[in-house]
């Protein structure tokens, strides 16, 4: 990963240790500057990285071609305020324009934007972005469905809160065809015009 400094992040820790009244040199504690460094060597290492060449080379298309659409494609990334994980789900659905990519290649995609110190709203975007300019898509539907621990674990602590964002593209802005994609997400529950899934992902 470009710029990534395991000796910083590990002085970093364990003054962090130190800062909170710990002893870092203490048996529980003393790997815990590395192990760290591991665990943000892979929480952030769609830094620098080329989020659309995860889509490889899309294959032509005979015709026309109808949506795709993917469902429940778990993804984790990393709050950027207060760099702790917010987990969950996204469905993906895309209209292909002359091409289309690989159904492997789209979960890729989100890894690698996920993969970096995020918000939940840019992230949606971003993907969406991705898709349509790298897989020529005539219309893209991104909706992230995610539990953000610094909302369930610190403040209020709504433990059974979770964030639906949303992003359309080309043809999925209109609201007929948008409205039959968030159908198909949720399995046939009551589609929100405000662009949440009722009652969550199927």
């Amino acid at each position: 990963m470009t710029g990534f400094d395991r000796a910083r992040i590990e002085a970093a820790v364990a003054e962090i240790l130190a800062a909170i009244g710990e002893d870092p040199a203490r048996p529980g504690l003393a790997a815990t500057p590395s192990r760290v460094a591991d665990a943000y060597a892979e929480f952030f290492a769609g830094l620098g990285k080329d989020a659309a060449a995860e889509l490889g080379d899309p294959v032509p298309l005979e015709g026309n071609a109808e949506t795709v659409l993917l469902r429940d494609i778990a993804f984790r990334s990393v709050c950027e305020h207060h760099l702790l994980p917010f987990l969950g789900v996204a469905h993906v659905a895309y209209l292909p324009g002359e091409a289309v990519v690989g159904l492997g290649r789209i979960p890729r995609v989100i890894e690698t934007l996920a993969a970096r110190p995020q918000i939940q709203e840019r992230l949606t975007e971003q993907i969406a972005d991705t898709i349509e300019q790298g897989a020529g898509a005539r219309g893209v539907l991104v909706v992230l469905d995610a539990s953000h621990t610094c909302v369930t674990t610190r403040g209020a602590r709504q433990t059974g809160s979770t964030t639906v964002t949303v992003a359309s593209r080309g043809a999925f802005t209109d609201p007929a065809a948008r409205a039959e994609l968030m159908a198909l997400i949720s399995g046939g529950a009551a589609y929100d015009p405000a662009g949440a899934v009722g009652g969550g992902p199927a």
